[in-house]
């Protein structure tokens, strides 16, 4: 019978005019019929007679029967979050001398119970019993890495189904015992012990004693030229408890930047009728929204389009896009660029806030695709829109499929770029991030 590889999709013919598509990732199968969407089962559980008919019942009667023991355990119970320690960010507020300092990893945290792997959220990972193998009964709190500036790769792999050779590449990385119950320093003198003779697929991550602040700021610099995250302090003496501590801080490092306001995005919730955020552009063209940081003042009276604004963020995606900007001040004291790349300023039809230098009509999105993705605990998911004169083109879907893709015409090129100017700013609000495309 015929048969979908890993990330291969096609399409069948249904009762109505629409196709419905059928997946295969990482060994779990989809269909978009009514008949497998409302299905009460975990996705890993479900099939239905279009599946059957492309690869035949018994593959089918095979593959639900095969699944892992632990993930049918898992399928159809509600998660149960995992009693985590959580960080807060250091502030710069006080001297963390003499506290323990590890490396950030930009991984994905798991919990491991002594027999099965849980997110944040109380998800199971399905990782192969020969990465498990030689693993302590006893939980564990620790991250599933693949590498420096690795973490979708990691994401990718974690969330499979079919416990896959791909784990080779994963490491579990430990930092606690959340259940040994002594200080800091006593749970890890308890995890060197179980892991002095090493482990296959797993590692402790090596804390030191940070003898300064200025200390701290030289490992900070070392790991961030490396291509690491940041730094986690831990205060001595500490005991693992549940939920965020200030035992636990999180460093990393801060960048300011200007950019001009381009537009001003409405707000919901408690900003309705107000400012949500404010779109704004870089020289080099690169434009993004900043919401955060702004008072209840300036949400109320923010700055006019136009304006140059100083915002704080912490690093550069592959696309050159800022994460986490936050608003810090107008700066009337900084000098646009010359060769600064334009864009067309949105101001609904108010061209009296517009000066002539800065009313130019290059476009940021035409005749490239721009790539947006969520990826968290819940959702890994991939949202990509591309400009070609007076209509523009989405394709969207999870990670490592090929997804779907939507056509809409519009009366000019102008009008499909502001339409797709404003769907990038839902997505963004919603918490997808650009990267490359």
């Amino acid at each position: 019978m015929a048969d979908l590889a890993d990330g291969e999709s096609i399409e069948v013919q249904g009762s109505g005019k629409k196709p419905y598509v059928l997946k295969n990732t990482g060994g779990v199968y989809s269909c978009t019929c009514p008949a497998w969407r409302n299905q009460s089962l975990g996705i890993e559980q479900r099939t239905c007679k279009h599946l059957r008919k492309l690869r035949g019942d018994e593959a089918e009667k095979e593959r639900i029967g095969n699944l892992p023991e632990r993930a049918k355990k898992a399928t159809g119970e509600k998660p149960t979050k995992p009693p985590l320690l959580l960080a807060h960010r250091w502030e710069n507020d006080r001297d963390l001398t003499g506290w323990w300092m590890s490396e950030k990893l930009d991984g994905v945290r798991a919990y491991w119970d002594g027999k099965q792997f849980y997110s944040r959220l109380g998800n199971p990972f399905i990782a192969p019993d020969w990465f498990t193998a030689d693993l302590p009964e006893v939980p564990l709190d620790g991250e599933l890495w693949v590498g420096r500036k690795k973490f979708q790769k990691a994401v990718s792999i974690v969330r499979r189904q079919d416990a896959g050779k791909q784990w080779e590449d994963v490491r579990f990385l430990i930092f606690d015992a959340p259940a040994h119950g002594g200080k800091f320093e006593e749970r890890i003198a308890y995890l060197e012990d179980l892991f002095k003779e090493g482990k296959a697929y797993a590692d402790l991550v090596e804390e030191k004693k940070c003898a300064s602040v200025d200390a701290m700021r030289e490992e900070l610099a070392r790991i961030e030229s490396l291509g690491g995250e940041g730094l986690m302090m831990r205060q001595p003496g500490s005991l693992y408890e549940e939920g965020r501590s200030t035992t636990l801080l999180k460093v990393k490092s801060f960048f300011d930047a200007e950019a001009r306001v381009v537009d001003h995005l409405p707000g919901s919730g408690r900003h309705k009728g107000r400012l949500g955020a404010l779109d704004v552009v870089t020289p080099e063209g690169v434009r993004f929204s900043v919401g955060t940081g702004l008072s209840d003042a300036e949400r109320e009276a923010p700055p006019a389009i136009g304006r140059i604004i100083t915002y704080r963020y912490q690093e550069l995606t592959d696309a050159g896009v800022p994460r986490f900007p936050s608003f810090i001040g107008v700066r009337d004291d900084y000098q646009w660029p010359s060769n600064a790349v334009s864009v067309l300023l949105d101001n609904a039809g108010d061209s009296s806030k517009t000066s002539p230098e800065e009313s130019t009509k290059t476009t940021e999105v035409s005749g490239k695709a721009r790539r947006f993705e969520l990826v968290d605990d819940k959702s890994s998911k991939f949202w990509e829109i591309t400009v070609d004169g007076d209509q523009h083109k989405v394709r969207y879907g999870r990670i490592d499929t090929n997804g779907q893709t939507k056509t809409k015409s519009f009366a000019d090129a102008a009008a499909a770029e502001r339409d797709a100017e404003k769907l990038i700013n839902a997505k963004v609000r919603k918490g997808y991030s650009e990267v490359g495309s």
